[in-house]
């Protein structure tokens, strides 16, 4: 490492940004701190303007904070994604397109404009350099870790990214916040959408979109058999895997299967019809290998919390990829990121298109890839 290399870190005003800038200063490096607003203005401004945010009250710890705005790109790339999504039938996941399109892109743009080396955020991941590619892998506090989010991220990315945050548990960030005069150390996480107040995504969908209910309220809740057994508000008011709230009466339990925004329906079903082995993915990308050839072992999550479960990864045509699980999933839901793993690295992720019903392959099937179709 340069002394006194110059790094652009992303502050967001909570403990982990304040921690990583800390500890770089602590390691040598010259610190600038960069706010990246995103809900203060109708258009991108990229003037810098000076912050009076303090982050730590020990002198060593202080260093130059400035802003700029995204609100624009914001507008256009998150809230409009995520509202078109939900339109569609699907359901996003904007904290992942909001790293690549805004923070990263944000903060590069950022470190261009102040002439610094290097960006760092506070996200419990890991890189390193290997076999001349860099490479993203897990935090070690596997309950905090945030890789899973980070998979669109590309090798030009990582090469400019320090994240410091990596080999540490959030009650050692904590420790650290304190030695460090941090003024956030005792500050709560937020679990919320930045932009969605109380995290409720359906009121404010209905804010944002006061024609939507009234259009589509009243669609048919088919179950299994294709019978019509109730109505529903508006199908982008439900999420796959729902079971409460859909007012209907059943002998047995009914979640949702799907939803047809075509035809403007909800598909019901038992809890072992939400089983599903095989999905398409698009928008696939692969961080630290070349998109495989031939069909590929690895595993695989499809939501942040889940487990990872061993798959037969195909790679087709414009950046889609069919992924065969070895054992069911259970609410493959479109609109979320299926994300690929080897141990601690992550190669690669894709956006969900579609989850596909298979029977079973047996054992020599699933360990030698065959038995998948072709995108």
């Amino acid at each position: 490492m340069k002394k006194k290399e110059h790094v652009i870190v992303g502050i967001s005003g909570g403990v982990d940004s304040a921690v990583a800038a800390c500890m770089l200063i602590e390691q040598g490096y010259r610190v600038t701190g960069l706010h990246i607003k995103v809900l203060d203005h109708s258009d991108d401004n990229l003037s810098l303007e000076e912050s009076s945010l303090i982050i730590s009250d020990r002198r060593e710890y202080r260093f130059p904070v400035f802003s700029f705005n995204l609100s624009g790109s914001f507008r256009r790339d998150i809230i409009a994604y995520f509202q078109q999504d939900y339109v569609a039938g699907r359901t996003p996941n904007p904290c992942m397109v909001c790293n690549k399109l805004i923070k990263w892109k944000g903060l590069l743009k950022g470190a261009e404009i102040l002439q610094a080396h290097r960006i760092a955020t506070g996200h419990y991941a890991r890189i390193d350099f290997k076999n001349g590619r860099y490479r993203l892998l897990k935090g070690t506090d596997r309950q905090k870790d945030q890789s899973y989010f980070l998979w669109m991220l590309g090798s030009e990315e990582l090469s400019k990214t320090i994240l410091p945050l990596g080999t540490l548990t959030k009650p050692e960030v904590r420790e650290l916040a304190r030695s460090f005069g941090v003024r956030s150390a005792e500050k709560k996480e937020s679990q919320e959408i930045c932009f969605v107040p109380d995290n409720d995504y359906r009121k404010f969908l209905q804010s944002s979109l006061p024609e939507l209910s009234e259009k589509l309220k009243g669609g048919e809740i088919l179950d299994s058999e294709g019978k019509v057994i109730g109505r529903h508000a508006g199908y982008p008011f439900y999420t796959i895997g729902q079971r409460k709230g859909l007012g209907i009466s059943s002998p047995e339990p009914l979640y949702v299967r799907s939803l047809d925004a075509e035809k403007n329906r909800l598909h019901v079903g038992s809890k072992v019809m939400l089983e599903c082995r095989k999905l398409i993915a698009g928008q696939v990308n692969w961080i630290s290998i070349d998109c495989p050839k031939t069909p590929m072992r690895a595993s695989a999550r499809i939501r942040y919390r889940d487990t990872e479960e061993s798959c037969c990864i195909v790679s087709g045509p414009e950046n889609r990829a069919e992924v065969v699980f070895d054992k069911p999933k259970q609410s493959v839901t479109p609109g979320q990121a299926v994300v690929f793993f080897r141990e601690d690295e992550v190669i690669g992720g894709g956006i969900i298109e579609e989850a596909l019903a298979e029977p079973p392959l047996d054992s020599h099937q699933a360990s030698s890839g065959k038995g998948t179709v072709k995108l």
